[in-house]
């Protein structure tokens, strides 16, 4: 009994999951979540009280897994501005792969509840960054900063360049991305080009 419960419970987060990545946290209603999963909205409620419980555990999923790839990425071979730098290329390259879900994830207008997912999303992304940079700065590749404080604004600041092109489809200002990150670390243009 319990397997089905979880079955059906992963099918409605598979759901919300497609939804979220079509029509956006505004097109994701408990409604179109249940008819995509085939089953009635109050099977849906029975799992899931609220939209925004729902949301909060596909926001989970998804980040987990966007964690996970961003760390693997920045653990390649190469010195610590490079790692960071493969952090960002990577979450924008597939950001810019499923944009409507990347820009749900990032920017939509979403419940409080929901902001808050956001926070620890990006205080995850944060804080793989910065292991990197504090690792530069004892590596003595990276002039002295705090670690967290740089990570922070980077991860900030990407979000913000990655808003036009995942509303619009334009690439080019994630181009110069690279860029504005190696500067801010403190890197050379040349050496990181």
């Amino acid at each position: 009994m319990q397997e089905r419960l979880d079955a059906l419970r992963d099918a409605i987060v598979v759901a919300a999951m497609e939804q979220l990545a079509e029509h956006g946290y505004a097109g994701c209603s408990v409604a179109a979540v249940a008819e995509r999963a085939g089953i009635a909205v109050g099977t849906v409620y029975r799992h899931f009280p609220t939209k925004a419980e729902l949301v909060v555990r596909v926001f989970r999923q998804v980040v987990s897994r966007e964690v996970e790839a961003v760390r693997a990425a920045s653990e390649q071979p190469g010195d610590a501005t490079e790692r960071v730098v493969a952090v960002f290329e990577t979450f924008a390259a597939r950001a810019l792969k499923a944009p409507r879900l990347a820009y749900a994830l990032l920017a939509e207008p979403v419940d409080a509840l929901i902001d808050a997912e956001r926070l620890e999303f990006r205080r995850a992304f944060r804080d793989v960054v910065a292991g990197h940079v504090a690792d530069g700065v004892r590596a003595g590749v990276l002039p002295a900063q705090d670690a967290k404080i740089t990570a922070a604004a980077l991860v900030g600041a990407a979000a913000e360049v990655l808003i036009g092109p995942l509303t619009s489809g334009g690439t080019a200002d994630v181009v110069e991305l690279r860029t504005f990150v190696v500067r801010s670390l403190g890197g050379s243009d040349v050496r990181h080009a």
